[in-house]
């Protein structure tokens, strides 16, 4: 009767963890399926700050001589964009450069046979960031009319910038996501499936390129600051479970 009893006890433990060991199974299996989707994000934006670089040199043999005349020029910099209607905060002058100029000596076989000191080169870089881009382009193109002062200045294309970029990146966070979300329930759909919740997001690399310029994406992500108009994108891989 005893033995009875245990082979019966024993049998329904062996049934009990056979169908523990099912379920087991099938849960795992039910959670391994799932839906892996990457969402994209486009914005067209037009930048809303202006970066303008310039820089004026002046050589001579006398260093304060020179330094005196980088001097009034930076002064007649400043006074010139002042008078264009730049205000004087959005103007930042850097320090002085000072470059010692040789010339190359020779002998009568045409090898070198040293240097001679002929003077200093100083130089001076002179910034504009401004709100107001249109005012900002016109001086990058007219401000070499200085040189007709004497002022040896050279004009750099102007770098533009958005003052809203996280509220950007944001914007196109929840574009990117309700389009992953949008792809993975189409996925589900076509596969009689019924999408379920999220498991994990991972952000992609945000690019900012000039708007319809054909430009390359960058592995590291591009920061186009050549062009006024750009175009901003993102993408999100999302990771969903299917009921």
């Amino acid at each position: 009767m005893k033995n009875w009893q245990s082979t019966i006890g024993i049998g329904f433990i062996a049934i009990v963890c056979t169908y523990l060991l099912a379920q087991a199974y099938t849960y795992k299996f039910k959670n391994a399926e799932t839906i892996v989707v990457t969402g994209l994000a486009e914005k067209d934006f037009t930048s809303d700050q202006i970066v303008w670089k310039g820089t004026f040199t002046r050589t001579n043999s006398d260093l304060k001589q020179v330094f005196a005349q980088i001097q009034t020029d930076a002064a007649a910099v400043k006074n010139y964009l002042r008078s264009k209607g730049v205000a004087d905060s959005s103007v930042e002058l850097s320090s002085v450069e000072v470059n010692k100029n040789y010339n190359q000596q020779y002998d009568g076989n045409g090898n070198p046979a040293g240097s001679v000191f002929s003077g200093y080169t100083l130089s001076n870089e002179v910034k504009i960031d401004s709100r107001n881009i249109a005012l900002v382009e016109k001086i990058s193109r007219e401000i070499t009319e200085l040189l007709q002062t004497g002022i040896e200045i050279n004009s750099q294309k102007p770098s533009y910038y958005f003052s809203q970029l996280n509220t950007l990146k944001i914007d196109l966070l929840s574009q990117a996501s309700k389009d992953a979300k949008l792809r993975a329930t189409t996925i589900a759909d076509a596969s009689d499936g019924k999408l379920g919740s999220m498991k994990k997001a991972t952000m992609g690399v945000f690019q900012i390129t000039g708007k319809n310029d054909n430009e390359s994406y960058s592995y590291g992500g591009s920061f186009n600051t050549s062009s006024k108009e750009k175009t901003a994108s993102i993408t999100l891989k999302v990771e969903y479970t299917v009921d």
